[in-house]
C-alpha cells in the first residue's frame, strides 16, 4: 500500500487554497451584483476556506519534517490542529451567517440581478464539490487529516450551493424576497453542523481517542498473517500523529525462547504490519513469557506443555485491547 507523499499534498493543498481564493472574488462580485444575503452567506464560508487553507498549507509543510530531538513523534499533529482550527471557524461562519440574516428579516434589503447570482453560485458550487472530493480521496489514501478535513468541507459548501440555487430560484419565481434570509439561515445551521463533526474528530484525535476503525485494520493483519508461536497479542494501541502510525502491543511468546527467539517474534509482528500499512510504521512490542493457562489456546507442537490444546482464540478488539493474556 501507498505511503504519504507529503510534496503531492502540498500540491493539492495549494491548488486547492488557489480554486478558493478565484472563488472568495467571483462570490463576493456575485453578492454585490445582487445584494443577496444568501449569496452573501456562500461568499463568507469561502473566507474560511481561503484561511483555513492557508493554515493547512503550513500545517502540512510543517507535517512533512522528520522526526527530531525535540518531537520524537514527528510533526504529524499540527494537522489535527489545522482540522480544529477550520471546525472552529467554519462554526464561526454559520453563527455570523444566521445573525445577519435575523438582523434582514428585520430589516429588510432589495434583490436584484438574481439571474447572474445563480449563474456564479452554480459554477463555485461544481468546483467546490470536485475540488473537494479530490481532496477527500487524497486525504484518506495519504491518511491526512487536513486533506480529508478540507475536502469534507468544500463538499459540503458544494451542498450548500445546491439548496442556494434552488432558494434563489423561488425567489426569482415567486418574488417572495424574504425567503432569501430563511435560506441564509438554513445555510448557517448547515454549516454549524459541518464545523462540529470536523471539530469532534479533530479533538478526538488530539486526545489519543481510540480509532476503532484503524485498530480493526491493523488486528485483520495479524489474523491473516498469524503464526503458531504467537500465542497471543494484547494490550494493542494505535496512535496516529498525521501519516505516522505508532502501534504498542505486548505478544505472548512460548516461555522457554531466549532473547534472540523472541527477538524474531516481534520482527516477524513489525514486518507483518509494515507490509500491509498505509503510513510509515513505528512499533514498540513487548514479549510475555506463556504460562500454563496459555497452552490450552497454543496449537504449537512441543515438549514443554503442560496443558493439552482445547481451542485457537480469534482475535478481535475486545480481546486484543485488553491488558491481559488470552485464556
Amino acid at each position: 500500500m501507498q505511503k504519504t507523499n507529503y510534496r503531492s499534498n502540498i500540491t493539492v493543498q495549494a491548488v486547492a487554497l488557489s480554486v478558493g481564493l478565484v472563488l472568495l472574488f467571483a462570490k463576493f462580485a456575485a453578492y454585490y451584483l445582487t445584494n443577496s444575503n444568501s449569496i452573501l452567506s456562500d461568499a463568507l464560508e469561502s473566507i474560511i476556506n481561503v484561511v483555513a487553507g492557508g493554515f493547512g498549507m503550513y500545517s502540512l509543510f510543517l507535517a512533512s519534517k522528520p522526526v527530531d530531538e525535540d518531537h520524537p513523534y514527528g510533526h504529524g499533529k499540527i494537522e489535527l490542529l489545522s482540522a480544529s482550527f477550520e471546525g472552529t471557524l467554519i462554526f464561526i461562519a454559520g453563527a455570523v451567517i444566521i445573525v445577519k440574516a435575523l438582523f434582514a428579516l428585520i430589516h429588510p434589503n432589495d434583490i436584484s440581478s438574481l439571474d447572474i447570482g445563480i449563474y456564479i453560485t452554480a459554477f463555485a458550487g461544481a468546483v467546490n464539490y470536485l475540488m473537494g472530493w479530490f481532496m477527500e480521496v487524497k486525504g484518506k489514501a495519504s491518511n491526512s487529516m487536513t486533506l480529508s478535513a478540507g475536502g469534507e468541507h468544500l463538499k459540503t459548501d458544494a451542498y450548500s450551493s445546491i439548496g442556494l440555487i434552488l432558494g434563489l430560484l423561488l425567489i426569482t419565481v415567486t418574488g417572495w424576497q424574504a425567503a432569501d434570509n430563511w435560506i441564509a439561515i438554513i445555510f448557517g445551521l448547515i454549516i454549524i453542523y459541518s464545523g462540529i463533526k470536523i471539530l469532534r474528530k479533530s479533538v478526538g484525535g488530539i486526545m489519543d481517542e481510540a480509532d476503532e476503525d484503524l485498530i480493526g485494520e491493523v488486528i485483520d493483519i495479524l489474523n491473516e498473517k498469524r503464526k503458531d508461536h504467537w500465542i497471543d497479542i494484547h494490550n494493542l494501541r494505535c496512535i496516529r500523529y498525521g501519516p505516522r502510525l505508532h502501534i504498542d502491543c505486548h505478544v505472548t511468546v512460548p516461555w522457554y525462547y531466549n532473547t534472540i527467539e523472541a527477538h524474531d517474534v516481534i520482527e516477524e509482528i513489525q514486518e507483518a504490519i509494515d507490509e500491509d500499512a498505509e503510513s510509515y510504521i513505528e512499533m514498540f512490542i513487548h514479549a510475555d513469557p506463556c504460562q500454563a493457562f496459555s497452552c490450552r489456546i497454543c496449537p504449537l507442537e512441543c515438549s514443554k506443555r503442560r496443558k493439552g490444546f482445547e481451542e485457537k482464540i480469534a482475535w478481535d478488539i475486545k480481546n486484543v485491547m485488553k491488558n491481559e493474556k488470552h485464556r
